[in-house]
């Protein structure tokens, strides 16, 4: 008996812009059930490889797999139905209302030509509702703050309802009750059998919801297990440049602490 495919890997991807390697030699295999974080200092290639996985670059040498087929033997509008994404950034050409933003997290089940029947507003309406934007839902894109366009495009994401969903600093932008209440959603996702892939510059929030955490470094990948595993103050200290130490709460839960007082300058 083969062992199931893997929902979304990748083997052997490099990536140059000009003559400057942007990935090197990354190998990623997720599955159903796994939410994993990547963690990564500014410029590591994060988001790159994020582009590489979904088929907006194509890598020089290496291969992305979806479902234990070539990613390049999907339709784009098949890769959409299978993996949703949230960039990082996100500049709308019109002003479309928040509502319609998520919709269009459908369009890869229904096409253009036609406008949402009953059922799909139904699934934009409880995706504003899981949100708690209900109250942006008839607002423009473009005249919310940063941090409700961020929920727009995780609300879009999800309206797609796709088994891999791949995400670019999601919390970004967004205050702490917004980060805690997605917290939770997402877990049930993955507890439901989605796949996660994030990146964040918070490593504990990659701590707090992931089951795994990927390190990459110069875009390589330097780490690669267990929260537990791989949270050490060797490794901040070698990736970021800062000292830290760990503690263990009574429910084995890991928290950074960072050395501030040692970063000071002297005399403050």
């Amino acid at each position: 008996m083969t062992a199931a495919p893997y929902r979304l890997e990748a083997s052997g991807l490099h990536f140059r812009r000009g003559q400057r390697l942007v990935i090197d030699n990354v190998d990623i295999r997720l599955n159903a059930g796994e939410i994993a974080a990547v963690l990564g200092e500014n410029g590591a290639g994060k988001s790159t490889l994020f582009r590489i996985l979904l088929g907006f670059l194509q890598p020089v040498a290496g291969e992305v797999r979806l479902e234990g087929r070539p990613l390049r033997s999907f339709s784009r509008r098949d890769v959409a139905r299978r993996i949703a994404y949230v960039p990082q950034m996100h500049v709308a050409p019109f002003p479309y209302t928040v509502r319609d933003v998520i919709l269009m997290g459908l369009l890869p089940a229904t096409g253009i030509t036609r406008g949402p029947n009953a059922a799909e507003s139904r699934t934009a309406e409880a995706v504003l509702e899981q949100l708690r934007i209900e109250h942006l839902a008839m607002r423009p894109y473009t005249e919310i703050s940063g941090g409700e366009r961020q929920l727009a495009l995780i609300g879009r994401a999800l309206a797609q309802q796709a088994g891999v969903l791949v995400m670019d600093e999601p919390m970004s932008g967004l205050d702490y009750g917004y980060q805690v209440r997605l917290s939770a959603h997402f877990i049930r996702l993955v507890r439901e059998g989605r796949t996660i892939l994030f990146s964040t510059h918070s490593p504990d929030h990659a701590m707090r919801i992931s089951t795994r955490i990927i390190v990459l470094h110069k875009g390589a990948i330097v780490a690669d297990g267990a929260p537990a595993d791989i949270v050490t103050p060797a490794l901040f200290q070698a990736l970021y440049g800062v000292a830290v130490s760990t503690a263990t709460d009574d429910k084995g839960r890991i928290a950074l602490i960072p050395d501030i007082d040692g970063h000071c300058p002297p005399g403050r």
